[in-house]
């Protein structure tokens, strides 16, 4: 499919070559690549000042999607890293953020609280999708509502949906009154926000069958005992075959006693009804310790959704550990083969979204945006990139999933 990507003229950039651009325009759809607060040199601008990178980040933001033909009104999502050591107050943060954006964006949002950023003094890193019409035109949306959640900024929705497309936002385990439910139970939590988030698609007569990505955040470390619990409750919810899906673990959420934070994107006919889709899971690809639902690769329409791809034997054993290079390699090398099988390749990718282990400094980050960007040609998709202390599995240092579009 025909592709349009923009890097604004005097727009920030990285301190090194690579393909990736900004934004990615691809029919209907518009990703926007992670934003910070950098100059075109690559130097970090307004040092730890939360509230002005969050401002400059959302000035980036307007300014890639006039170059794509679009404003702050077309966004359907928001994924935010902010670096929370504790001290920051996540609502104020979100209305902060909320106040940044024109009246009536009605976008879904998910933040996420991370230790650092890739460069020392970054604060925030904000990536998104916008819809609208390849004419140009305005695309009409409708909004569905949790009743049983505190009630978010006006310019935020809990699920947008634009088309046959549907985003939900991150769900936390907090009651209406503004209770955390469950505290510490990261199953009781993962079960509430499944129930809001089947509550929410049902809105729009949809339903976990519709769901082609989900992402789960959950608060934890690089064991089985961390990731297990709630990857089984979650996936529980999903029929076989299942979403693409992503698992990552944060050292923390934002309030005591919140475990976990679960975000999916939804394709349902404008008609209401059940879009048929193709999963794959190549036979030379690796596996999770214990079964899941979930697929490496799922196609429904033009769009194309990759869980997060890793370097694992098929056992859920890390294939070389603790080696950022050659996992970041493999990884690339599994996305390029899910993408074959869905008959597409590596040119048609439009974002790509990398958690790997890395301290706060360019090294790691550059030793994996570097191999990364080998693998599109110039012009390549939109990208961002974030540090953790761990991943999900012992030894297992990066986790690239892919959004990709091509013909039907």
């Amino acid at each position: 499919m025909d592709k349009h990507h923009v890097w604004p003229e005097g727009h920030w950039g990285w301190p090194i070559g690579i393909s990736h651009k900004h934004g990615v325009r691809c029919g209907d759809m518009l990703w926007v690549g992670g934003q910070v607060d950098l100059d075109s040199a690559g130097v970090v601008q307004n040092p730890d000042d939360l509230h002005t990178q969050t401002e400059n980040v959302i000035g980036h933001f307007a300014t890639v999607l006039k170059a794509l033909g679009a404003d702050l009104n077309d966004l359907v999502k928001l994924l935010c890293f902010y670096v929370n050591d504790g001290t920051v107050d996540e609502e104020f943060f979100l209305g902060h953020l909320a106040d940044q954006l024109p009246d009536g964006t009605g976008t879904a949002v998910t933040l996420i609280p991370v230790p650092y950023l890739a460069y020392p003094g970054l604060a925030v890193e904000i990536e998104g999708y916008a819809m609208r019409g390849s004419d140009g035109s305005k695309l009409a949306r409708t909004y569905a509502y949790a009743t049983d959640a505190p009630a978010l900024p006006a310019v935020f929705a809990a699920a947008v949906r634009c088309g046959q497309m549907i985003f939900v936002s991150g769900q936390s385990p907090v009651s209406q009154d503004g209770l955390v439910v469950a505290p510490g139970k990261i199953v009781d939590q993962t079960n509430y926000e499944m129930a809001r988030i089947g509550a929410l698609l049902g809105q729009f007569g949809g339903g976990f069958e519709d769901v082609v990505k989900s992402n789960r955040w959950y608060a934890g470390s690089a064991t089985i005992e961390d990731f297990e619990p709630a990857a089984l409750a979650c996936a529980a919810h999903y029929p076989e075959p299942g979403p693409a899906a992503t698992g990552v673990p944060v050292p923390r959420h934002a309030r005591a006693g919140i475990e976990i934070k679960l975000e999916a994107i939804a394709m349902l006919g404008e008609d209401g009804s059940h879009l048929p889709r193709t999963h794959v899971w190549p036979e030379s690809l690796w596996d999770w310790h214990v079964h899941l639902p979930y697929k490496h690769g799922l196609k429904c329409g033009q769009m194309i959704f990759l869980g997060g791809q890793v370097s694992l034997d098929k056992k859920g054993e890390a294939v070389h550990p603790g080696d950022l290079k050659a996992q970041t390699h493999q990884a690339m090398e599994h996305i390029g083969t899910i993408l074959k099988e869905l008959g597409a390749d590596y040119t048609d990718v439009c974002k790509v979204l990398t958690v790997y282990e890395g301290r706060c400094g360019h090294d790691d980050l550059h030793d994996n945006l570097s191999i990364r960007s080998s693998y599109f040609a110039d012009p390549g998709p939109a990208s961002t990139g974030i540090p953790l202390p761990e991943l999900a599995y012992p030894g297992m240092v990066i986790e690239i999933e892919i959004f990709a579009m091509a013909d039907e």
